[in-house]
């Protein structure tokens, strides 16, 4: 079981994590949402596409732009749409 872990308190878990780029991304369903917040934030990578990002609201501390996913991921990352991962001191484990 692989598990996002950001100011004490598990995000994220699933045993149906992909491994892209050394990055865990957890299957949209793994992620406890009441944790996360949509961000306005963008981004892109030349063979994944954009990515959209969310905010960690955890214990009434925010991280800003933690977790990323690729909502409409161009074809080489279809396997990733709408996983999340996770940086900013969101520490992954296996």
């Amino acid at each position: 079981m692989v598990k996002a872990i950001w100011n004490g308190v598990v995000v994220a878990e699933s045993d149906s994590c992909q491994t892209v780029e050394g990055n865990y991304y957890f299957p949209p369903d793994s992620i406890k949402p009441e944790y996360f917040q949509a961000s306005a934030t963008h981004t892109v990578c030349p063979w994944k596409g954009q990515a959209s990002y969310y905010t960690l609201a955890v214990n009434g501390q925010e991280n800003k732009d933690a977790a990323w996913y690729y909502p409409e991921p161009k074809e080489k990352a279809k396997h990733i749409a709408n996983y999340v991962a996770f940086w900013k001191g969101v520490k992954v484990s296996a």
